[in-house]
């Protein structure tokens, strides 16, 4: 099932010149796990609630696929350089099957809640 690295990361008034090092370095720690980006900082509407900052969204085939990219050598080499300058959260989550259903999926979540 496909996976996604997403991250909310807080822009500065000033980039330092090691994130633009690291965006120029990630896609070739990206491609031995067939990662690929989905949202790259692109403009953001904010249709409910608040929200700062920049949005990134990598797709991977799979969530193993995504742990392997995260805890790789080549981007723990080059992750302290966009870590160190840019506050935000970054994570890990499942994709859904190409069948899902919410509201299949809400009538198991009811039944296995006895509700």
């Amino acid at each position: 099932m496909t996976a996604y690295a997403l991250a909310s990361l807080r822009r500065p008034d000033t980039v330092h010149s090691d994130v633009y090092e690291y965006m120029e370095r990630i896609q070739v720690t990206l491609d031995p796990f067939s990662g690929r980006f989905v949202a790259h900082g692109g403009e953001v509407e904010v249709l409910e609630g608040t929200w700062e900052g920049d949005v990134i969204i990598i797709e991977f085939p799979d969530m193993t696929e995504a742990r392997a990219w995260y805890a790789s050598a080549a981007y723990r080499e080059i992750m302290p350089l966009r870590a160190q300058h840019l506050v935000g959260e970054v994570i890990l989550v499942d994709g859904v099957e190409p069948d899902h259903d919410s509201a299949r999926m809400a009538r198991d979540l009811r039944e296995s809640v006895g509700g």
